[in-house]
């Protein structure tokens, strides 16, 4: 070509280039969905099963999960908050987790700079034990834990988790004071608890699910505001008298700075998809209770969680036990 027919070509190609990237997003590549736990986790469980239902919605976009485990979540909220903003990038979010990690250490994300999407679960914390056990109500465990001051054990996974921050709470609520022994995974944790060797288990409603119907737990009470479906016959903390709520919530966030015309395209999609009976059907197979809060109300739930969270930390501190 020419130096004069090159130029002439200039103006036409220029043309071009706003066209084609306003219409890049989502085909251009994958859009990766970081989460910050090991697959078959809880979160994982919930973008994996939430993916398929956005690619229906968003035509053209592909969706891999990047699991980035470490540091209690930690590794992937701050993958995908530190991605560029340019659609390609999403986190599936736990809180507290979010929340609560930033009060604790440093962490590269501010909670006000996130582009807040969806939260979907809302699993909230119970207590169990062993059918054996002679706990047969939060009221026996609160008499046992006022006879034996800093002796009732009870087991969790992750230090300033959903579980244990409910646990805070509830020891707040009854004047009392437990001991805290901290697992890396379910797995680890529950065959103490079978064998006695720890009495309590403070584990998500979705997590004992399985082994309170096999006969291997035995349920004290749900920190809900009411009786999950799927445990009807498990009464909440608040029926026994105990005004304490406590759950994990599992969301998406994007990074902050998101064009807003794919925020929109984004946020459109999750409102569609938590009022599509396939997808409640779906997380219902899954054992995913369901509370879904949309954008901003989303954001103003995690900025009231952390108001809470800082009064907290300023009066007990999670990471001491």
């Amino acid at each position: 070509m020419t130096p004069r027919r090159s130029l002439l070509a200039l103006p036409a190609l220029c043309a071009l280039r706003p066209a084609q990237a306003q219409t890049a997003w989502p085909a251009a590549r994958p859009i990766e969905i970081f989460v910050g736990f090991s697959a078959g986790g809880g979160v994982d469980v919930m973008a994996r099963a939430v993916a398929p239902f956005l690619t229906n919605r968003l035509p053209a976009a592909r969706f891999v999960i990047v699991n980035r485990p470490g540091a209690g979540g930690q590794l992937g909220h701050e993958a995908a908050a530190s991605s560029a903003p340019d659609g390609y990038a999403l986190g599936a979010t736990t809180m507290p987790g979010l929340v609560s990690h930033p009060i604790e250490r440093p962490v590269r994300y501010e909670l006000g700079n996130l582009t807040w999407l969806a939260n979907l679960v809302d699993d909230p914390c119970a207590l169990f034990t062993r059918p054996e056990s002679a706990l047969r109500s939060m009221a026996d465990v609160v008499a046992a834990a006022r006879a034996r001051p800093e002796t009732l054990t009870y087991g969790l996974t992750g230090v300033g988790s959903d579980d244990h921050l409910t646990m805070f709470r509830m020891e707040a609520a009854t004047g009392t004071r437990l001991v805290h022994v901290p697992f890396p995974g379910i797995g680890q944790m529950l065959p103490q608890v079978f064998s006695g060797q720890v009495e309590l288990a403070a584990m998500n409603v979705s997590e004992a699910l399985p082994f309170l119907r096999e006969g291997r737990l035995r349920g004290l009470g749900q920190a809900a505001a009411s009786r999950w479906e799927n445990m009807p016959d498990l009464a909440t903390y608040r029926e026994q008298g105990i005004d304490v709520l406590g759950s994990a919530a599992r969301g998406f966030v994007a990074p902050g700075g998101l064009p807003a015309p794919i925020a929109a395209r984004l946020l459109a999609a999750f409102a569609e998809i938590v009022a599509d009976p396939a997808f409640i059907a779906e997380a219902q197979r899954l054992a995913m209770p369901l509370r879904p809060v949309l954008g901003e109300a989303f954001r103003e739930q995690a900025l009231g969680m952390e108001r809470e969270l800082r009064a907290i930390w300023a009066q007990r501190r999670w990471t001491g036990g």
